[in-house]
């Protein structure tokens, strides 16, 4: 695997580093001090804090807050979002999101049965803020987005590509270089999206993107808002199956009872973009 550095190569460092704090923080509980955690971390105390402060711009001790387990029943709680208010983010025009404005295109449904045959698909590899990130999109827009810190790139690759099986598909990440780096952060340009899913998926995932950066749902609240209050498993189907992960923020989807629920990419990646978004939103 080859990885595109953007602007800040390091953030990948910086993720890998607080990935095995929540380790830690998970052992030994919310209260570790900043010590202990940077002796785990192989770092001096002033070392770690810088690490910790320039990937999330808050300090280690105010981070740790954000990733305890309990910190999304304290969301749900505090940050719930009623989709069908009238303030939430308007999609005709291209929603806020992360401080970007998106766009975005969905496939037809009969090009969709076609499972992406005659469409060609390019992808490249990029470190983000999360880890190794596998980007993939048409000329278009950005179709995929799967995070690696929690499996393999293989597993990755088959992840996505299974998807449309009968696109070509074309390394090339030169090509998605500027719309990753908007993306991740480290442009300020317009992410144009091209959702390629069945039209129950597509609803789910327009609701999602209602979801201001910061704040969750529910899987039962997104069922109701698309008009289908029954189908809650498979609204919960369909958040797993979202191909554009972080833009799309299905993890920003939680259980009724505040439990984190599953994330295709593995629950430390859901806790950690949570994390990473709250402390944000707060400072």
């Amino acid at each position: 695997m080859t990885l595109t550095h953007l602007a800040d190569d390091s953030q990948g460092y910086h993720f890998h580093v607080m990935r095995r704090a929540l380790d830690v923080i998970d052992t030994k509980g919310p209260n570790v001090s900043l010590d202990e955690l940077a002796s785990e971390m192989n770092m001096s105390p002033a070392h770690f804090q810088r690490v910790f402060s320039r990937w999330v711009g808050v300090s280690p001790k105010r981070y740790q807050q954000y990733l305890t387990l309990s910190h999304a029943k304290a969301l749900l709680s505090d940050r719930f979002t009623t989709l069908g208010a009238a303030h939430a983010t308007g999609l005709s025009g291209g929603g806020r999101l992360h401080d970007l404005f998106l766009r975005w295109e969905a496939m037809s449904p009969g090009d969709f049965a076609r499972k992406g045959a005659h469409l060609t698909v390019y992808w490249g590899w990029f470190e983000s803020p999360f880890g190794p990130a596998l980007v993939m999109g048409t000329g278009k827009g950005l179709c995929g987005i799967g995070f690696a810190s929690e499996c393999t790139e293989d597993e990755a690759m088959r992840d996505l590509t299974s998807r449309w099986p009968n696109a070509l598909y074309v390394e090339a990440p030169d090509r998605l270089e500027p719309w990753v780096r908007s993306a991740f952060g480290q442009a300020k340009s317009d992410v144009p999206l091209f959702m390629i899913g069945a039209p129950f998926q597509i609803k789910v995932w327009e609701a999602l993107m209602r979801i201001p950066s910061g704040h969750v749902t529910t899987y039962s609240e997104i069922a109701e808002f698309i008009g289908h209050p029954k189908a809650v498993r498979a609204v919960g189907t369909a958040v797993g199956r979202n191909p554009i992960s972080f833009l799309i923020p299905c993890h920003r989807a939680l259980r009724k009872s505040g439990g984190l629920g599953g994330y295709h990419w593995g629950l430390p990646v859901k806790r950690s973009i949570l994390a990473w978004e709250s402390a944000r939103a707060d400072a």
